[in-house]
């Protein structure tokens, strides 16, 4: 749950959207009510040595970049030289709940379009280099401070460094600066070409990105869901065939024809919203076992709602829904998908909304059955008090 301090104390939200949001870069100077740094560089560190999570370290050398894959061997960060370095670690959110809450202030943006939370840790001088991305990202400074600069909007043909792993930019001219104090927030839309410079050591930064899914992804995915089931017996069909003044010619009739049975079996929006609902929500780390290692009954559900204690989502979960009807919707969870009728769509609708969720109300045993499953499944948990839940990580 969110800390006292991971709020904002003045934001206006409607102005931000309206004038900035996928339009131009935006300095948000210590917005907080008050600043914390959520993890300290020595737990960050610890998480970059672990295998099941998804970490690299890129060095500047004088005449090249260096990238390093993790796991981070835990002698590695006593080995660093000379060389400026920074250490990335993805998806800190899923593993640390005290990064988690620092996403809740940024929820006026629909929660399918979050992503991460990534952090940087950089010595002086570190950085990944001038870069552009494809998305949406709020880069909140942690620790330390940072030197942002910002270029010119790139696209499909901007030039870039040759490199196997990095997506460098060959030429890079700044046209803003800005040097990043410990609460500041820089936002930057899509493809707009930044470079970080750490200033001293113990420079941390948090960078919460947004899913925006490619025309080609969505295509490809969704074309692969729909083949799934289609049968070979559903062919091309020309009845009352005329015959053509030249038989080499495709005629527009057929093309219409052939194109109208792929319109047709695209073109299905109840398939479509439970698809993409399903893929949206689908777990960064399906390797990842998330379950509780003994089983939690729906009597020990009801005992622990009735003691006025909540459920709370795990942070490596994805929760959304969509409306099915006026009143049922269908609740994606971790890639799953659940019809709720009248009588659990509030509950639906409410633990997609909130973290961490008290029930007012004793819960139906429909409600239970669908609460057990989440918590079977490793989605929610039973919170005992404390504020981040009880989630082993096992690998399948």
């Amino acid at each position: 749950m969110t800390g006292a301090g991971l709020r904002f104390r003045d934001f206006d939200v409607a102005a931000f959207l309206r004038d900035y949001w996928q339009q131009q870069p935006l300095l948000i100077k210590s917005p907080w009510v008050s600043w914390s740094n959520p993890v300290e560089p020595d737990e960050l560190a610890g998480l970059a040595c672990e295998p099941l999570v998804d970490s690299r370290i890129i060095t500047r050398r004088e005449h090249a970049w260096e990238l390093e894959h993790g796991p981070v061997p835990e002698s590695r960060f006593a080995q660093a030289g000379r060389d400026p370095w920074t250490l990335l670690v993805q998806s800190v959110d899923h593993h640390l709940a005290s990064v988690a809450a620092l996403l809740d202030p940024f929820r006026f943006v629909p929660n399918w379009r979050i992503d991460d939370v990534m952090i940087s840790y950089a010595v002086d001088g570190g950085g990944v280099g001038a870069h552009f991305d494809h998305y949406d990202v709020f880069l909140v400074q942690g620790l330390g401070r940072r030197r942002w600069e910002i270029g010119a909007l790139c696209d499909d043909d901007t030039a870039l460094l040759p490199h196997d792993g990095l997506r460098l930019l060959a030429d890079f001219q700044a046209t803003q600066e800005w040097i990043l104090e410990p609460g500041d927030i820089l936002y930057l839309p899509p493809r707009i070409a930044h470079r970080g410079t750490a200033l001293g050591d113990d420079c941390m930064t948090y960078s919460i990105g947004f899913r925006a899914p490619s025309r080609s992804e969505l295509i490809e995915a969704w074309a692969d869901d729909i083949t799934t089931d289609l049968p070979d017996s559903d062919r091309y069909e020309d009845p009352h065939l005329a015959q053509q003044g030249n038989p080499g010619e495709i005629s527009a009739d057929a093309l219409a024809r052939l194109q109208g049975m792929i319109a047709e079996t695209l073109h299905d929006p109840a398939r479509f919203a439970r698809w993409f609902g399903q893929y949206n929500t689908a777990p960064k780390n399906p390797e990842i076992d998330w379950g509780p290692q003994q089983p939690v009954t729906t009597d020990d559900i009801a005992a622990h709602l009735a003691a006025g204690l909540p459920l709370i989502r795990n942070p490596a979960s994805r929760f959304a829904f969509t409306r099915d009807s006026a009143s049922s919707v269908l609740l994606f969870a971790d890639g799953q998908c659940f019809v709720c009728s009248a009588e659990t769509a509030g509950f639906a609708e409410a633990i997609c909304a909130h973290s961490a969720l008290v029930l007012d109300e004793p819960a139906s045993a429909v409600t239970l059955e669908l609460i057990a499953l989440l918590v079977g499944a490793g989605s929610l948990a039973l919170d005992d008090g404390g504020s981040d839940g009880d989630w082993d990580e096992e690998a399948d």
